[in-house]
């Protein structure tokens, strides 16, 4: 969310002049899910130049930024897309170091079969978990916010954290982890403390974005240090993202809050 405003490649050299060492992606190659290789060297040499870890990545979503949240739990096309899209990213991500990859769900259909859809989703993210581990790395379900989100079944972090469950039921793997967003658990209105403390053993990456309006820290009323204390004292060591709006002034004016 932060530095779109760039060309893709340019956007690791702008983190690492924001003072960041460490990235994340949506999957950015939104209507290809297996983008030539030339696109992926590209922005693997892009990373390197820029001394740029990618900490986290998106397997192929649908259309993100806009209507889809996610294409794995869609019959069809978009199902394959994305299991098409699973060695691509797992491979790409190895090549990178980055060990964490993001699996969303996908939305609701009308005229499916919410069941059919759930089935689906699990065969689906088991190959994605194996995949992940193949590569070294694990594989996040995440949980959306119901006002901005009404077709996405993953509302809260008590159905996040069963379809991970369920998944490492699966594939006994062990690698699936829970996608702990800090804005989007606040806008369902969850007991923020109550879910840190019973699922941060189960988190395997967060993000933060205030609310209310997704700015960055100190727009909103989140007390975000607070919650990262929290999520520390719990035993989280992992990376925090910052997935929040840019400023108007764009994103190398968005990081004031920092100490």
């Amino acid at each position: 969310m932060l530095f779109t405003e760039l060309p893709l490649l340019e956007r690791p050299a702008a983190a690492a002049a924001a003072g960041f060492d460490a990235v994340e992606l949506w999957w950015p190659w939104v209507d290809d899910p297996t983008p030539p290789k030339a696109e992926l060297d590209g922005l693997r040499a892009a990373l390197e130049a820029a001394g740029t870890r990618l900490v986290g990545l998106n397997f192929y979503a649908g259309r993100l930024p806009g209507p889809d949240r996610g294409a794995l739990s869609l019959p069809g096309a978009e199902s394959e897309r994305f299991r098409a899209n699973v060695p691509v990213a797992a491979e790409f991500a190895a090549s990178v170091g980055c060990t964490a990859l993001n699996a969303l769900y996908g939305n609701r259909v009308d005229g499916a079969d919410p069941a059919e859809q759930d089935e689906r989703a699990l065969e689906n993210l088991a190959f994605a978990a194996r995949a992940a581990a193949d590569a070294g790395a694990v594989l996040l379900v995440e949980a959306l916010n119901a006002p901005e989100s009404p077709h996405y079944p993953l509302v809260g972090a008590d159905a996040a954290v069963e379809v991970v469950d369920r998944v490492n039921a699966a594939t006994g793997l062990d690698n699936t982890r829970f996608l702990l967003d800090l804005y989007h658990l606040s806008r369902n209105g969850e007991d923020l403390p109550s879910v840190i403390e019973r699922f941060a053993s189960r988190t395997g990456h967060v993000q933060i974005a205030d609310d209310p309006g997704r700015g960055a820290p100190g727009t909103g009323t989140l007390p975000l240090a607070e919650l990262l204390g929290l999520l520390r004292a719990a035993g989280y060591t992992g990376w925090t993202g910052l997935e929040y709006k840019p400023s108007a002034a764009g994103s190398a004016a968005s990081f004031g809050w920092r100490p």
